[in-house]
């Protein structure tokens, strides 16, 4: 489309999903076998033809260039690109100090792109989006702003910015991560969230911009100074993102914040369920990213022991040997060995798991060797003497682990 600019935020650090961010940024997480959190955003992107976009980065960037590089480039013959910018204190000697300062430390890439709106869209979500919905809808309404939002339960609400909206889609209320969140007037249990993806009329985001550039009260975050002081007085809109169709899918959306160590663990389970809510196959919106060269995943039987695989993802280069794999998701080039069974696990690629070991409710992280006979998931007490372990009993072991050795 014409005269849209995209401007992906990737710079997060991730603390709340450590120990899998100590090396890298939070959007070059991998996900679901094959791929990595800012993938989603990307393709949301690709599928849309919107494909003027500037990913702007800053933590731990060096494993996201990466891919970016080998999974996301795109030939300059023509007005088209996918360009990571890290960050270079253009404006002073400080990194980003919110959303909206990251923004408008990079507002002369934007100018120069010379567009009408400009797509703010986060990095770290589990979702799909035809961003043009969002595009027709903020046109049609002749808006400065437009926020997607999605329903979310009211004990989970005051993680997000919460927003009030008249019937006619308008704005009317914002209120970013508040401790006792508003809930929606037809539905007690639910309240109405920012997704944290914007579309802008570029003049206005470059005048909201330079005003809070100079406001030195500002916190420089979209939530809670661009938002707020915007609404009001100008014609700031919703997009609900439940009336939004990807074409070959469900009319049921889905969307995943994976912020935490349960939820990304979770967000792997939902991809393993009947009926899955998240599909990986849709043809008509593929799924792109960076696949290695590698041959395809390998199920070998041993001594009339039974390679065994239920309900799992099995990425390619990945050899499973007289093994038991069930509700699990394994990235690429994961070797098993015989008599081991992997339960309900993530493993990130790259993992060797040795004869006869016992792994479940685990996310193993890349290039972790696990020594024969280890027993992970089923004492977590005891894990937790080793290995981080989430509230909820997550075991992570951490990138690079040399366990029972």
């Amino acid at each position: 489309m014409a005269g849209i600019l995209g401007m992906v935020l990737a710079g997060g650090e991730g603390s709340r999903l450590r120990p899998l961010t100590n090396s890298r940024t939070k959007p070059a997480v991998p996900f679901g076998g094959s791929y990595r959190l800012i993938d989603f955003a990307l393709n949301n992107f690709i599928n849309a033809d919107l494909m003027r976009v500037y990913v702007l980065t800053q933590f731990k960037s060096q494993s996201l260039y990466g891919h970016m590089k080998k999974a996301w480039t795109v030939s300059t013959i023509t007005d088209r690109f996918i360009d990571p910018i890290p960050a270079q204190m253009r404006t002073g000697k400080n990194w980003y100090e919110g959303t909206a300062d990251a923004i408008y430390q990079n507002m002369t890439f934007m100018q120069n792109a010379q567009p009408e709106h400009v797509c703010i869209f986060g990095s770290d979500h589990i979702y799909k989006m035809d961003i043009r919905q969002m595009i027709d809808f903020h046109k049609e309404k002749s808006a400065v702003l437009t926020v997607s939002a999605i329903r979310m339960p009211l004990s989970e609400a005051s993680s997000f910015g919460v927003i009030e909206v008249n019937e006619d889609g308008r704005m009317i209320g914002f209120e970013e991560k508040p401790a006792n969140p508003k809930s929606l007037p037809n539905d007690p249990d639910h309240a109405l969230v920012s997704m944290g993806n914007y579309v802008f009329e570029a003049k206005t985001l470059y005048r909201e911009l330079e005003e809070d550039a100079a406001d030195e009260n500002s916190t420089h975050d979209f939530g809670h100074d661009i938002i707020p002081k915007l609404f009001p007085n100008n014609p700031v809109y919703v997009y609900d993102f439940s009336t939004h169709y990807i074409d070959g899918e469900k009319k049921t959306v889905y969307w995943r914040d994976v912020g935490t160590i349960h939820s990304y663990w979770q967000a792997h389970m939902d991809l393993l369920m009947d009926d899955a809510p998240f599909t990986l196959y849709n043809r008509k919106h593929p799924l792109h990213t960076h696949y290695p060269a590698l041959p395809p995943a390998t199920f070998i039987d041993k001594n009339g022991v039974r390679a065994e695989v239920h309900n799992s993802l099995v990425s390619a280069g990945s050899y499973i040997q007289a093994a038991q794999i069930d509700h699990s998701v394994l990235g690429f080039r994961s070797n098993v060995a015989e008599g081991s069974i992997v339960t309900e696990s993530v493993l990130l690629g790259d993992v060797k798991i040795g004869a006869n070991c016992v792994i479940k409710r685990a996310i193993i992280d890349k290039y972790v060797e696990i020594a024969p006979g280890t027993v992970i998931g089923e004492n977590i007490e005891e894990d937790r003497q080793r290995f981080h372990v989430s509230d909820e009993g997550i075991v992570v072991i951490e990138k690079g682990m040399k366990v029972g050795f």
